[in-house]
């Protein structure tokens, strides 16, 4: 972990954003101060740290290894930091393998395994989408300032490459961004008060995380 600099310039934060990039952690295992935990049933995940050549800050990133094709099997790494209510997250990510989906995400205002918001970019389909999981069964958010039942933007994320993931989260409005390009936005308020951030998978996505980001408004 290191403190990066202010980026109140960018009107994005209010103090310092930390950024996780797991280079201290121990190769082969789950990186400290990390909550590894899951969303429904299914075999363990396996998150591990691991080296990676094409890692944005290298040598190590995070790995979900796990490859159960359980299509609402949500594996899990939650940041043990006091909970945030609005903020900036984002991260690195590698799709590296998968079935049925291909996909890499992040959770914010996360209260438990069964209860929380995420965003998910998927290499499978190439498209990002915004859910609410409350009580353990995932809902997508519909696209605001599209046609009523869009919940995803055509987006291509590449199998196999470093794309950068955020999303910006004030209020009910929670912004997307991927490659620093704004891609959607979303409103809701069934999570309204401060939780905890961290990253996604979904059944047997096997993906790469690295440069985890989070600033505090």
């Amino acid at each position: 972990m290191k403190l990066a600099g202010w980026l109140v310039t960018l009107g994005l934060v209010t103090g310092p954003t930390q950024v996780y990039n797991f280079d201290s952690s121990s190769l082969g295992k789950p990186p400290s101060g990390w909550i590894m935990t899951m969303t429904n049933n299914g075999p363990p995940a396996k998150w591990r740290i691991v080296k990676d050549g094409t890692a944005p800050s290298r040598p190590y990133v995070l790995e979900q290894a796990s490859r159960a094709p359980y299509d609402s099997r949500f594996p899990l790494a939650i940041l043990d930091k006091a909970p945030i209510t609005d903020g900036v997250v984002s991260v690195m990510l590698k799709p590296v393998s998968g079935k049925a989906d291909e996909a890499g995400g992040l959770v914010w205002r996360y209260r438990g395994p069964n209860d929380y918001y995420l965003v998910r970019a998927n290499s499978a389909e190439n498209n990002i989408a915004v859910y609410k999981v409350e009580n353990g069964v995932r809902t997508p958010l519909p696209v605001k300032g599209k046609s009523p039942g869009t919940y995803a933007v055509k987006y291509r994320v590449p199998a196999g490459e470093w794309s950068t993931l955020k999303v910006d989260f004030r209020g009910r409005l929670f912004s997307i961004y991927v490659n620093h390009r704004r891609v959607l936005q979303v409103q809701d308020s069934t999570f309204s008060n401060s939780g905890k951030v961290g990253l996604w998978t979904r059944a047997g996505s096997v993906t790469h995380f690295d440069d985890f980001r989070v600033g505090e408004r």
